[in-house]
């Protein structure tokens, strides 16, 4: 009796083992309501991802502008500081020549500037290449544009090109009053002064001193004699003949051509050539300036400074007659320039010198300046910069 019932438990075992599981849904999984959202929102996205979206063709391109410089803090952009380049950037936005991806971050539209400009430095011809849209319209750009900054013309140029790197050569221009030739310091005297050709001749022969390839470390901030940095070519540099601005005041043109400059170089490098040709100090200053001395040298006012023109030789001989670039030069627009410059930009700084009298202002601390070596915490005499800014 026992041996038939525990032979029936076996049996009942192994039937029980035998026994196929049946699913609770015969085999078919329900998904539960949010899993079926979720994968429905993972599809529709990864659709949408996949569906082709409309791109505007952009080209590489270089846009020639010119600016005065008073009233804002440089050309480069700077948060919370009133630039070129923000209104600009503004301007672009507005014309939909970039979108706010290319407003926001620069490097997108790969946004590039020949040459930076300090505070209140003006341009007659300076250039920015970025990425732009096939067709833009010029006009709809300088309605948007304040009117002391215009664009004069937009050229196609390489996928490859760098405005900045691919510049063999910048021109600057510095107008100042002739009486800063002189030992004259007295505003009265600025309408009625007229300089001598010596002078000029003189002045000549100092700016030469500076030409070629030099260490320019004392002419900058924060650069030392052994950085390879602080040395710069000059090409050329050379006071023009003087003329009468409409008031009367006699004025004169330095212009300097150089590779590339730092900051504040231009400025020291005019300050210690009109101290040596006023007798604050003397004609070796300037070559000991190019020595591993550190000396104390003013540098002139910012008003008359302009960058004139940036420099594309290398790039106009083996592209400006490839058939499908045109070369960077501008003589269909240097009528507009040449309007441009004249009413925002030497009527400003004529204008201005006369208000202000920065330049002679400036001649008036040149006494202040040891023109000899100095010590690394000594502060070199503040300079004046009268040039207005606003916020």
């Amino acid at each position: 009796m026992s041996e038939a019932l525990e032979k029936h438990e076996q049996e009942q075992i192994i039937k029980a083992k035998q026994q196929k599981y049946k699913p609770r849904y015969n085999g078919k999984i329900k998904k539960r309501k949010w899993e079926a959202n979720d994968n429905a929102d993972a599809s529709a996205e990864k659709t949408a991802r996949t569906e082709p979206t409309e791109r505007i063709k952009k080209k590489k391109c270089l846009i020639l502008l010119g600016y005065s410089g008073v009233n804002y803090f440089g050309m480069q952009r700077n948060p919370g500081m009133k630039t070129i380049e923000e209104d600009l950037f503004k301007a672009m936005l507005e014309a939909k020549w970039i979108n706010d991806e290319g407003f926001n971050q620069a490097q997108m539209i790969n946004f590039q500037r020949a040459a930076r400009t300090d505070k209140g430095v003006s341009a007659s011809r300076q250039c920015c290449s970025l990425k732009l849209p096939s067709e833009v319209e010029l006009e709809a750009l300088n309605k948007n544009l304040p009117e002391q900054i215009r664009v004069f013309c937009v050229k196609r140029v390489t996928k490859g090109f760098n405005c900045k790197d691919q510049c063999n050569a910048r021109t600057y221009t510095y107008t100042l009053p002739t009486i800063a030739l002189s030992d004259h310091t007295c505003e009265n005297d600025m309408k009625s002064y007229r300089v001598p050709q010596e002078k000029i001749k003189q002045m000549n022969d100092i700016l030469k001193k500076f030409e070629g390839t030099k260490n320019f470390h004392n002419f900058t901030s924060r650069k030392g004699f052994m950085d390879p940095s602080s040395k710069r070519y000059i090409i050329s540099f050379e006071c023009s003949e003087p003329f009468l601005s409409p008031d009367d005041v006699e004025f004169t043109v330095i212009k300097i051509k150089g590779q590339s400059f730092m900051m504040h170089q231009i400025r020291k490098m005019i300050g210690l050539a009109i101290a040596v040709l006023r007798g604050h100090t003397e004609e070796n200053t300037i070559d000991k300036a190019f020595s591993e001395e550190r000396l104390d040298i003013p540098m002139s006012p910012g008003l008359g400074l302009v960058l004139d023109q940036v420099h594309y030789d290398r790039y106009n001989e083996r592209y400006g007659e490839d058939g499908i670039h045109e070369p960077l030069t501008w003589e269909k627009v240097e009528p507009d320039i040449k309007n441009f410059a004249d009413k925002y930009i030497y009527s400003t700084i004529y204008k201005t010198e006369l208000e202000e009298n920065s330049m002679i202002n400036w001649l008036k601390t040149l006494h202040l300046h040891t023109y000899d070596i100095r010590e690394e915490d000594e502060s070199p005499p503040v300079e004046q910069d009268n040039v207005k800014t606003q916020n």
